[in-house]
């Protein structure tokens, strides 16, 4: 009787699991890892390259004409360049502990190789044709990638060359376009889940690749801090463009040459501790930053910096910045609250929102 009774039980138990597991297909909720965990990112690559004989046609590039295997094996390099770049950058403050663990883990799934020009769609004017992302996530029934094989990024490799038209990140989902695009809801098909679109030039190197995604960090950060829904005049409020990029009101970062002697926070992508322009990666005056040990309410250590701490590069400094960004055991409090880990907003996107997560617990 008692070995009949635990049968029984274990057959309950069973059917209640799988009752579980249809109600989570049912609603759309992919299954994750825990919350904190190493999130992972399966990634399909797509490389379109027009050719021409044996080289890439310049007259469809616009600027780029070397050999087809010259193309293939620079894109190759730069893919996997990004992915061992990228898992590197999410480790909280690596360079002050060396065994700070990964908060992002990439892994390729599949590639797709096309000899032939981008497809395109006509805009308005005189301006090229833009990238039809539409076209291209038909192609490769990016549904069945996305729904069915859990892919959250695609990473597009084509060109620019003032030939075409191009968003360096876009986003489709449940919970819409937070990219550095112009957030069109149409130009990507809409899915079960958020996949965010990555579209490199082989034109360029790695930096510029992993600019691509800083930008699209900043997009989300913004984004999960209210920036899109604020007047800029209260931007210097926020936890994230506020507090930790150091926006400065009225002006921002275009005061930074009058401001240069001024105690500097974390920066952003095109901006470092100590810029005093766009893109001034490589400037070597001396600012005092709490960027090595940053809190929010500025009672971190501050220390004189200038460009030779990220080697006066802007790939290092990318890697930099982002290993600075509030991780994995990140031991940071705000008002009271502990940030989360904001890797999630980027592993993570559907299950931050559907759990209306922020950048405080």
């Amino acid at each position: 009787m008692n070995l009949l009774n635990t049968n029984f039980r274990s057959v309950l138990v069973v059917f209640a699991v799988l009752l579980l597991c249809c109600a989570i297909q049912a609603a759309g909720l992919r299954p994750r890892r825990g919350k904190d965990a190493p999130y992972t990112i399966p990634v399909v690559v797509v490389k379109y390259f027009p050719i021409k004989g044996d080289s890439i046609n310049i007259a469809v590039t616009g600027d780029w004409g070397k050999s087809l295997a010259f193309t293939r094996a620079k894109t190759d390099s730069i893919t996997h360049g990004l992915l061992d770049s990228l898992r590197e950058a999410s480790r909280f403050r690596r360079y002050k502990n060396p065994n700070a663990e990964q908060s992002l883990q990439y892994n390729i799934v599949k590639t797709f190789e096309f000899l032939e020009p981008l497809p395109t769609k006509k805009k308005v004017g005189d301006e090229p044709p833009m990238t039809d992302y539409n076209a291209i996530m038909q192609r490769i029934d990016v549904k069945h990638w996305v729904e069915d094989e859990g892919v959250k990024e695609i990473w597009l490799w084509g060109y620019h060359g003032g030939k075409i038209g191009l968003w360096e990140s876009n986003m489709a989902g449940p919970f819409g376009d937070i990219s550095n695009s112009d957030r069109d809801t149409t130009d990507l098909p809409v899915l079960k889940y958020t996949y965010t679109l990555y579209h490199y030039n082989y034109q360029r190197g790695l930096s510029e690749a992993m600019e691509d995604h800083m930008h699209q960090i900043e997009a989300l950060l913004n984004f999960v801090d209210g920036r899109d829904s604020l007047p800029e005049s209260e931007w210097d409020t926020l936890l994230f463009w506020g507090k930790f990029v150091g926006w400065f009101p009225g002006g921002g970062w275009a005061q930074a040459a009058q401001n240069i002697s001024k105690e500097r926070r974390c920066g952003w992508a095109h901006f470092t501790p100590n810029s005093e322009k766009d893109y001034d990666w490589a400037n070597k005056k001396y600012v005092l930053t709490d960027i090595e040990d940053w809190k929010p309410d500025g009672s971190g250590e501050k220390q004189k910096m200038n460009c030779e701490k990220w080697g006066c590069n802007s790939l290092k400094w990318f890697m930099y910045w982002m290993r600075s960004l509030p991780g994995k055991d990140n031991g940071l409090v705000h008002k009271g609250k502990p940030l989360t880990n904001w890797w999630m907003f980027v592993g993570d996107f559907d299950g931050a929102m559907i759990r209306k997560a922020k950048l405080t617990k």
